[in-house]
This record gives structure tokens, C-alpha cells and sequence, in this order.
């Protein structure tokens, strides 16, 4: 690691969206508040962070969204209660997610896209690299690509972006890179980013997910970038300058995941992330397993 390398150390979450996917569930509850079995679905991703040697998160909030600073705050009534019952365990998950991260936030304010939320961001990273995560994206925890990629930004500097690759038919729904292979089997050079590109136009089929490293010099290109696709400020059109002249922020590399991912903000992936994860644990995954074959035979 060399001086023009530092090390990362912060985090930030962009949360300011209004879920309205999951109406009307999140009329009154921030979508990032919705339970993934018995956390919700922010919770897993400071985690994430967190494993990465990430802990201090900013999180980028709007109107409502109180509950997620209550949420990673002292309950000292609920933690009192549960002390006086001896539940210890509850009591350890209760305080789990208040110790996890040394947290901040900010509002957006008026909402104008991913790009205006990570730029709001400016001030509390100052000149560091930093990471971004997208609340909607859950990576599994056995399959480490945060760490992946602030490790890749470490060894060349610039930006990392996390790849996945799709099917032609869903590049659509997806920023695309076109892309250079490298010495490593699972990082690519990226030369050119396409918000959203139909199909017949997209230049590969390596989808971006939610997970970014990314050079502070993204703030100045940020600050002169103008409203694109559905009026709003696209991270993706920043993140195109740099992959077009290295010089202003060093490379644009991409890390592609082969690994397990969980679309929360999908109604559909949201119940199948609830059935995987709840399969997979310990304390609820053999007698849940039983009864879901149990039902899928008799019922379907």
C-alpha cells in the first residue's frame, strides 16, 4: 500500500428513497426498515461494511426516516427491560446493532438521484476513497466482495465498481460496463459506462450492483454533472468521465461477482432472500425446511 493508496475506512449508505415498491408497507416505515427474518434489511448491509474494515457509515437519509437512527441507537428502556427478564440473548441483539459502527447521517434533502446523494456525502469524507452501498443490494456474508474490492482500489487506485453478469434480456434494468480483462481472473478494466441501455446497445453484459469504491475526485465531477435519465443526477454518468481519462481520478476497475446477492427492493427477491437466509440458519433453518417441503408437496 503506497501513500497515493490510503487505506478506506468510511462507508456510505444512500437511504432517502421513498420504497414505493413496497406501498403500502412504507407509508409510515422506511423500506430499509422491512425485516429480512429478524433484522432489517440496513442492518445486513452495516454489517457488511463493517466485515469489510469499514466502520464509520454515513448514512444518506430524507423525510421518515427517523427509525433508522433509532434503530443503530441505544434503547436503554427496551435494554433495561430485557435485563431485568435475564434475557440475555435478546438483550445481546438489541445492542448488536447500536455497537456495530461509529454512525452518521445527513438529509438529502430534495431527492435528485444517486449521484446527488453521494454527493452529499462531500463534506463528511473530505479526500478519501470511500465506499458506497446500496441498501437494496444483500450480499450474502460468505461471499466477501466489499473486502474484495477495497482490495483491488488499494492495489490500483481510482474507483471500483462491483459487476455482475445477466442475461442480454435484463441489461435494461441495469447500468452496463464495457470492459478490458486483466491478470485477474474476476477484475476488469472498465473503459465506458451505459445507464440502462437497451439490449441491441449494451456494449457486454456485465450488470452494475450496488456496491462502489470510488475516488473522492467523483465529488468535483458530481458537482458538474447534469440531470440525465429521468431527470435525475446519475452516479453512472460521473463514473463514465472517469472511466474516459484515468488522469482525473486513476482507473475505473470492476470486480465481477459470481456470488450469492439478494434484490430486496423487489418484491419477488425480497420473500425468496426471507426463504434462503431462514433456510440457512441454525436455529430456525431445519424446522422451517421441513415445513416449506411439507408445503410445496401438499399445497402447490
Amino acid at each position: 500500500m503506497t501513500e497515493s493508496h490510503p487505506r478506506i475506512s468510511k462507508a456510505v449508505i444512500p437511504a432517502a428513497g421513498l420504497g414505493t415498491r413496497f406501498l403500502p408497507a412504507t407509508k409510515a416505515t422506511p423500506k430499509e426498515m422491512l425485516p429480512v427474518v429478524d433484522k432489517p434489511a440496513i442492518q445486513y448491509v452495516v454489517e457488511e461494511a463493517v466485515s469489510a474494515g469499514l466502520d464509520d457509515v454515513l448514512m444518506i437519509t430524507g423525510r421518515n426516516k427517523r427509525p433508522l437512527e433509532d434503530h443503530f441507537d441505544r434503547n436503554y428502556e427496551l435494554e433495561s427491560a430485557l435485563q431485568k427478564k435475564g434475557d440475555a440473548g435478546r438483550l445481546a441483539k438489541v445492542q448488536e446493532s447500536s455497537d456495530l459502527a461509529t454512525m452518521h447521517y445527513v438529509r438529502q434533502g430534495d431527492p435528485r438521484g444517486l449521484g446527488h446523494a453521494v454527493l452529499c456525502a462531500a463534506p463528511h469524507v473530505g479526500h478519501e476513497p470511500f465506499a458506497v452501498l446500496l441498501g437494496d443490494d444483500l450480499i450474502d456474508p460468505r461471499d466477501p466482495l466489499l473486502a474484495r474490492m477495497v482490495e483491488v482500489q488499494e492495489q490500483h487506485g481510482g474507483s471500483v465498481i462491483a459487476l455482475m453478469e445477466v442475461a442480454p434480456e435484463q441489461i435494461h434494468l441495469y447500468g452496463c460496463a464495457a470492459v478490458e480483462t486483466t491478470v485477474d481472473s474476476d477484475v476488469v478494466k472498465i473503459t465506458d459506462l451505459v445507464e440502462k441501455p437497451a439490449a441491441q446497445d449494451a456494449p457486454s453484459n456485465y450488470a452494475i450492483i450496488g456496491r462502489y469504491v470510488l475516488d473522492p475526485h467523483i465529488f468535483d465531477i458530481l458537482r458538474k454533472t447534469e440531470p440525465g435519465r429521468g431527470g435525475e443526477i446519475q452516479l453512472t454518468d460521473a463514473l463514465q468521465q472517469l472511466a474516459a481519462d484515468e488522469k482525473v481520478g486513476g482507473p475505473v476497475h470492476g470486480v465481477v461477482f459470481k456470488g450469492r446477492r439478494y434484490d430486496t427492493g423487489d418484491r419477488g427477491d425480497y420473500l425468496r432472500a426471507i426463504v434462503r437466509l431462514a433456510c440457512e440458519r441454525e436455529d430456525l433453518g431445519p424446522e422451517f425446511r421441513t415445513w416449506l417441503r411439507s408445503y410445496v408437496t401438499e399445497e402447490m
